[in-house]
């Protein structure tokens, strides 16, 4: 079976193009979308000047709502759902995204996957890690789901397109088991979940390096088809990857899903491939380990050791090296001078053997729970343990809460406790993006950015009405 993808021209966010780009892709594909419609999008985090780039944008939500609408037979309920990352609210990034006024106007649905029951899904592949995973009871009766990823380079998986966005569908206590060594096998469970009927990419302007706060490119491209295999390997050509470099494509077609081999796609629309590999020369990813990417001109080094699985024993790409990536460029974006304000701090992760190279007032995070060192520091002979659990050994039916409020007092108290030592073992698997920031924050003696009173209560309040609506949802059907 061929599968058909559109790239289409589209450089500017305006809502009535983007209906009109979309719903003329609709009907090239045949898509008439019915039953129980669920828009997802990308909103792992928003915020119009810290995160003005990780997103999709408000006015491509507007447009592809616009043509589902016209599209859509008989459609019993059209909804929008998503949860943000990093332990945030979905309603506050929602907010800063400017979606409530866009949901208000289509007088449509708003599920944030936060504030509902998750119940259990069988996986059926031989290939999966587990045997069930944990989804959100609105996405558990869809009939038909719309997958609206942004376009972004990935510091950890290299891109995030449609079958990436698949882990904006748990919340974050189910989210973060296998987010670790094993994220690429996490992505490809995840699409055993639901297939979507439709993927529209918001490539208007697409976002490089980082995932939380990419770099922009002006791409001016909406890309369509109706399966993720086949638009993540278009996607994969249109900033020249290889489409087997890109793991959880390839784990995910080697299970059935889809093709990863251009001759099995027909590429259409009005901006032909070869003119878009032309524009995207100079399109930059950042798939850089910690102990090379934290250098010189910053005051944070890292050592990096072994991991106790053999598929990725030299390094952990979904886990603690590349929250911490992401954790320190939150803090440029809210302190450019970071590198050079913070105190010292050197960062261990992994099996690490021989002495550190520290200085005098240096201080020391072991993070995370695979990370292992016996030395001395400053005089004192420290011993760091791993407690690592396999994948069989961690029951995703029995997840650590990871309350916003919770697990940022959980961070701070540790910190404070060991204010008078030189080092810290900060304990996860994964150690999150947010744990890092607070860390960082303690220890490097910075602005925590989530303490900022601009932050602080939007953050806060929202945080309350989640819990309220959590609450609710227990008692409703």
């Amino acid at each position: 079976m061929t599968h058909k993808v559109l790239i289409m021209r589209c450089d500017t966010y305006d809502p009535d193009r983007i209906a009109g780009i979309v719903k003329e892709g609709m009907e090239e594909l045949g898509v008439r979308p019915t039953g129980r419609i669920l828009l997802k999008p990308n909103v792992v985090i928003a915020h119009p000047e810290l995160f003005p780039h990780a997103f999709t944008r408000k006015e491509f939500l507007d447009g592809v709502i616009t043509a589902t609408k016209e599209r859509a037979r008989d459609p019993e309920e059209i909804a929008v759902g998503e949860r943000s990352g990093i332990i945030i609210p979905t309603r506050f990034c929602f907010k800063n995204a400017g979606y409530p006024e866009v949901i208000r106007k289509h007088r449509v649905k708003t599920y944030y996957f936060d504030e509902y029951p998750h119940v259990p899904v069988s996986l059926k592949k031989q290939e999966a890690l587990r045997r069930r995973v944990f989804i959100p009871k609105p996405l558990s009766r869809t009939d038909y789901l719309i997958n609206l990823p942004k376009f972004k380079a990935h510091p950890w998986c290299r891109l995030t397109l449609s079958l990436k966005n698949y882990i904006g569908i748990q919340d974050d206590r189910h989210r973060l088991v296998d987010h670790n060594l094993f994220l690429e096998q996490k992505i490809a469970d995840l699409q055993e979940v639901i297939q979507p009927s439709f993927v529209a990419i918001d490539g208007i302007v697409a976002g490089q390096k980082m995932m939380l706060t990419p770099t922009p490119f002006p791409l001016g491209a909406i890309v369509m088809g109706t399966n993720s295999c086949a638009v993540d390997t278009v996607g994969c050509h249109m900033v020249h990857v290889d489409p087997k470099d890109l793991i959880h494509l390839r784990l995910t077609s080697e299970r059935g899903f889809g093709p990863m081999d251009l001759d099995e796609i027909e590429v259409s629309g009005d901006f032909p491939l070869e003119e878009v590999q032309k524009k995207t020369e100079g399109f930059q990813f950042c798939m850089e380990r910690i102990d090379d990417y934290f250098r010189e001109g910053s005051n944070l080094r890292c050592t990096v050791g072994s991991f106790p699985e053999k598929h990725s024993s030299d390094y952990c790409w979904g886990g603690c090296p590349g929250a911490l990536q992401e954790a320190m460029h939150i803090y440029r974006a809210y302190l450019p001078d970071v590198d050079k304000r913070m105190k010292k701090i050197h960062f261990v992760v992994g099996k690490v053997e021989g002495p550190l190279p520290l200085d005098p007032d240096e201080k020391v995070i072991f993070a995370g729970d695979c990370t292992s060192w016996e030395g001395e520091i400053g005089g004192e002979h420290v011993k760091i343990e791993s407690s690592y659990k396999t994948v069989g050994e961690v029951d995703e039916g029995k997840t650590r809460s990871n309350d916003m409020l919770l697990k940022t007092f959980r961070a701070l108290f540790h910190a404070f406790r060991n204010r008078a030592s030189r080092y810290l073992h900060a304990k996860g698997c994964t150690l999150s993006v947010a744990d890092n920031v607070h860390y960082l924050s303690a220890v490097g003696k910075i602005p925590n950015v989530t303490l900022d009173p601009k932050l602080m209560i939007p953050l806060n309040i929202y945080y309350w009405q989640m819990r309220i609506h959590r609450f609710l949802h227990r008692f409703m059907r």
